[in-house]
């Protein structure tokens, strides 16, 4: 199995205080925003998104929560084998807030699909936006876009995009076309 790197630590570390920028401009004080990390992959990124907006960029008390989707997803029990469920962690109110939703990355649009309906057992957010680090762009099988995105990829055939970060996965964090 090949591997082509597609990001290295440096290129990943530039595009996490971009979007956490992009965030800034638009989202200012936070007050009325939360950030939700998509179990279990997305965790990792909104983890080190809200680490840089209040260490780097000194915004204050970023509300940040996971949501579990496996059992909302469309596939569930299709597969040979059964899905792990993650836990899910929201300790605030997501009624009437604007919510982020932050993935590493977006394949299919599927798993954004499962969030939608899932996020609605915890209210009713004025606002969803979508966050990701990768964009796999002709891959989509549903008409869902980021508002947010690292970097645009396009894979073909069986390649797969695999993200590695820092304390998780590996040394250093870093993106591959597999």
């Amino acid at each position: 199995m090949s591997q082509k790197i597609l990001l290295t630590s440096g290129e990943v570390n530039i595009i996490l205080h971009r979007l956490a920028c992009q965030l800034i401009e638009k989202h200012l004080d936070f007050s009325d925003t939360v950030l939700i990390g998509l179990q279990p992959r997305g965790r990792f990124l909104a983890e080190r998104i809200k680490e840089i907006l209040e260490k780097e960029y000194n915004v204050k008390e970023v509300k940040l929560g996971f949501l579990d989707i496996t059992f909302f997803r469309d596939d569930f029990r299709r597969g040979d084998k059964p899905l792990e469920a993650n836990k899910t962690e929201i300790n605030f109110l997501v009624e009437g807030k604007k919510a982020v939703f932050i993935d590493d990355v977006l394949y299919t649009g599927r798993s954004i699909r499962a969030a939608l309906t899932a996020i609605q057992s915890f209210g009713r957010p004025s606002l969803i936006e979508l966050m990701v680090l990768i964009d796999r762009r002709f891959s989509r099988h549903l008409p869902i876009q980021p508002d947010y995105r690292g970097r645009q990829v396009d894979a073909i055939n069986n390649e797969k995009v695999k993200v590695q970060w820092q304390g998780h996965d590996g040394e250093e964090d870093s993106v591959f076309l597999v």
